[in-house]
């Protein structure tokens, strides 16, 4: 890093000299006293390490103070519930949000290393699949930017989302073994460790019902430290370990297999083992149940013991009452993957509590909401009751009786209409019975959301229509957000910089005030700026995929850019026939001028997902001729971004000119990377899918490039019947780039390894790839013709920075605390660990 950025004073912090001494000094005492005490010579990594703890040093503190200050004030107390939390790496973010990132630097930099070098040495903790684990990260970081008392619960996965290899043009899995180092992030609490129960019976008790002879395992707490935007409040991420109970299943002890017996522990430290890889899929299986089973015993029993408690550092129950329960708690479902916190909570309240079933189901309901991801059919949750009544056998009990109250009081509103009553009911009839996992989780909330607005219509007049015709009042929308924090300052600093510049840094924790920038969009100077630091971005990345490719890029190109996990339904192959399109026209003229464009597709399939593998299989495939054709020269490039990830999405989508967001209208509940992109000076094509609609609002229709069908028109079609074949034989370039493929053209050596691509777009493409092509390939011409006039270009780019505003998770968080959770966001600054407290 050039001295010059150094002394900058930038949005990231002024170096105080004092701060530098002292992070100096902290570094080098952990560097001899905690790392490299047995060796001579220090690693990167120990580096990496010394650096980590000198950070967390100056959060511990804070971290501590903020919990009393709980405990003191005593306020409404936020659980997010998630079985994912995609984090992406903690240092610079921890840096950022401490306002210690300059001083870092220039400590770093003094001690004769780089810090840029460092923080490449962290692990991302990947705790996700995509979008919904990634928006649980951006959610803890606003909730403790806005000063609420909130908590993150979901499982400390000890093999997170797999590393991603392209071998041959095919994914590879690789275990992500992330703690293989430790995480200098957490802190073990086995003081809190608490039992969750499995399998067992029930039995019929004068004092009521009783689980009894269960299988425990223990859940040991992980505590993360999610600090808020330079407010001195952090607040924990608390994630669950499972661990077997000393005596488990030494009974085996007694017919003498001893070591079996040890060996077996194994079975239950499985939960919390690994990840599921599957996104917008549902897969039933038991370890998984296990899993949604385990983080919501243990969590629920850790809100309780709280609630009771609620003095600092006091063990003894201080509340003995629950009718304030749902005035001191908040339980938010994050998909319904814990909706098991709905029978859980009741089970407590009324085996254990004693208190009845209506006061029970009261302080349940009041206390739970739901936010619904997706209305894809495969990804509903939908649970074999057999397999309920073996694991869970006391909550498939509670499911029943809620199932029973919920269908007499449906029954008794529309008497006689058996059909409603079948659509209503938590349990499907049918070989196996299932249990409906967003039925349960509908019924036992107060509030129900969607994620962007065009998703909660649909939501509110197809998936749920029947229960919001009983109770419309319980559905919302909150459209979906991200954190300025990490996807603007932290991944974009010279970006961040100019805007600052111009309009002062508190945009950084207002993100409307994007809107005063308005105001330089014929500003010559401020289009330059603009300009140049995308191109700075471009350069850069451009390097590393140079040195991670040994491709060559044409920075001048057009970064055209799609990264998201890998579905038929995000469309993937609509991108892969432009490039074959343009592919074919570079050829049949080949001294035309083209705009040059560098097409680049990141992100993972699910392991067992075959489509998805094909696809990625066919572009790597494609880049291979398209990358080796003399005739193309640098006019076209074809990349596919191996492993993508949280820490590449920050290299990537700073460079980004083109975002790629062209899901079939009505199966993208919301988005998250088309904001990321936005923010970040990218262009966007895409449908009226999703939060694209809500972009294209705030940004006018005429600063996105807009294509293809709208819901209606899929609608329409889907009444009419899709006919591919109509379009393969009426668009001569669309039948070309299918003959190409299904003959082999891009696999010379296996003609036939397309052929499953190619029959399901001409036979069964649920997500209508032909009926949007013609209108795709016309609009990337308009793209063309824009990146042509490079200041027209950056005029876009302007308004649509300035209209992102509305797309920050603090937005997000704010709605949802007002309008779900029953608490105001606090700007109070709690005073740092060094200033008294009043």
């Amino acid at each position: 890093m050039a001295v010059e950025a150094r002394k900058q004073i930038s949005v990231r912090g002024i170096a105080g000299l004092g701060d530098v001494a002292e992070i100096k000094k902290s570094f080098n005492r952990h560097l001899h006293f905690t790392l490299v005490k047995d060796r001579n010579v220090a690693t990167p990594r120990d580096y990496y390490f010394a650096l980590a703890h000198t950070v967390r040093d100056l959060l511990v503190g804070r971290w501590i103070r903020t919990q009393q200050y709980y405990y003191e004030k005593d306020p409404k107390r936020i659980h997010y519930l998630s079985l994912e939390f995609y984090m992406g790496r903690t240092l610079q973010n921890t840096m950022i949000n401490l306002g210690l990132q300059n001083a870092c630097d220039e400590a770093i930099y003094q001690l004769g290393l780089d810090l840029e070098e460092l923080e490449e040495i962290e692990e991302d903790a990947g705790l996700g699949n995509g979008g919904l684990g990634r928006l649980a990260a951006c959610f803890l970081d606003s909730m403790a930017s806005l000063g609420l008392a909130a908590y993150g619960y979901g499982i400390r996965y000890e093999f997170g989302i797999f590393n991603q290899k392209i071998t041959k043009g095919w994914q590879v899995e690789e275990a992500d073994d992330w703690l293989r180092y430790g995480n200098p992030w957490e802190k073990a609490r086995p003081e809190y460790m608490l039992p969750v129960h499995f399998y067992g019976r029930v039995a019929h008790t004068p004092e009521g019902p009783k689980w009894v002879e269960t299988q425990v395992v223990l859940a040991m707490p992980y505590d993360t430290p999610v600090p808020g935007y330079k407010n001195n409040t952090v607040n924990t991420m608390r994630l669950w370990s499972a661990k077997a109970p000393n005596d488990f299943n030494l009974q085996e002890f007694n017919v003498g297999d001893y070591i079996q017996a040890v060996l077996d522990r194994n079975l239950a430290e499985n939960i919390s083992r690994v990840l599921y890889p599957n996104d917008n899929f549902f897969e039933g299986k038991e370890l998984r149940l296990k899993q949604e089973y385990f983080v919501v015993a243990a969590t629920l029993q850790d809100i309780i013991r709280r609630f009771k408690s609620s003095k600092f550092g006091c063990r003894d129950p201080v509340r003995t009452s629950f009718e304030t329960f749902h005035e001191k708690v908040a339980i938010q479902l994050n998909d319904t993957h814990p909706a098991l916190a709905i029978p859980e909570l009741m089970r407590i309240l009324v085996d254990i509590e004693r208190l009845d079933w209506e006061k029970a189901w009261e302080i349940t309901t009041k206390t739970c909401a739901y936010t619904n991801h997706t209305v894809l059919p495969e990804a509903l949750e939908r649970w074999p009751v057999h397999m309920f009544e073996k694991l869970l056998p006391r909550h498939l009990q509670i499911i029943y009786e809620i199932n029973q109250r919920h269908l007499d009081r449906v029954a008794a509103m529309y008497p006689g209409d058996n059909d409603r009553l079948c659509r209503m009911s938590l349990i499907e009839e049918g070989d196996p019975k299932r249990i409906n996992m967003a039925h349960l989780c509908v019924v036992g909330s107060h509030a129900v959301n969607g994620v962007a607005r065009i998703h909660s219509d649909i939501v509110k007049t197809t998936v749920f229509k029947d229960f919001c015709d009983i109770e419309p009042e319980k559905f919302q929308n909150k459209t979906n957000g991200i954190t300025p924090r990490r996807w603007l300052l932290l991944c974009n600093p010279g970006l961040a910089d100019i805007i600052a510049e111009k309009i002062g840094e508190d945009f950084l924790t207002d993100l409307f005030q994007l809107k005063k920038l308005l105001d330089f969009v014929n500003d010559e100077m401020f289009i330059r700026d603009v300009a140049k630091v995308k191109q700075e971005n471009k350069l850069k990345f451009a390097a590393y995929l140079e040195s991670e490719y040994k491709v060559k890029i044409n920075p001048e190109s057009i970064f055209d850019i799609q990264v998201k996990r890998i579905h038929e339904y995000k469309r993937q192959l609509l991108n892969c026939l432009h490039v074959i399109t343009l592919y074919n026209r570079i050829r049949k003229e080949p001294n035309k001028k083209f705009v040059p464009r560098t097409v680049m597709i990141g992100g993972k399939a699910a392991p067992g997902y075959h489509m998805a593998k094909m696809i990625i299989k066919l572009f790597t495939s494609v880049g291979e001729v398209v990358n080796h054709d003399p005739v193309v020269g640098d006019q076209l490039k074809v990349i596919f971004l191996e492993n993508y990830r949280v820490s590449l999405a920050q290299k990537v989508i700073p460079a980004a000119d083109l975002s790629e967001q062209i899901s079939t209208a009505g199966t993208e509940a919301s988005g998250t990377g088309n904001m990321k992109f936005m923010l970040n000076g990218a262009l966007t094509i895409g449908t009226m899918d999703g939060a694209n609609v809500e972009m294209a609002e705030e940004a006018g229709e005429e600063n996105l490039f807009i294509f293809g069908m709208r819901v209606e028109d899929v609608e329409a079609m889907d009444k009419k019947g899709y006919n591919a074949r109509e379009y393969y034989e009426r668009l001569p370039e669309l039948k070309q780039v299918m003959d190409q493929i299904s003959t082999g053209f891009f696999s010379p050596k296996e003609p036939e390894l397309f052929k499953d691509v190619v029959n399901m777009l001409m036979n069964h493409d649920r997500f209508k790839v032909f009926a949007d092509y013609e209108a795709y390939i016309s609009c990337q011409k308009k793209v063309n013709e824009l990146y042509r006039n490079p200041k027209e270009w950056t005029k876009k780019v302007i308004r649509n920075i300035a209209a992102s505003g509305k797309f920050s998770s603090d937005r997000t968080i704010a709605e949802y605390a007002r309008e779900i959770w029953g608490v105001e966001p606090s700007d109070v600054k709690i005073p740092p660990p060094n200033e008294p407290r009043e």
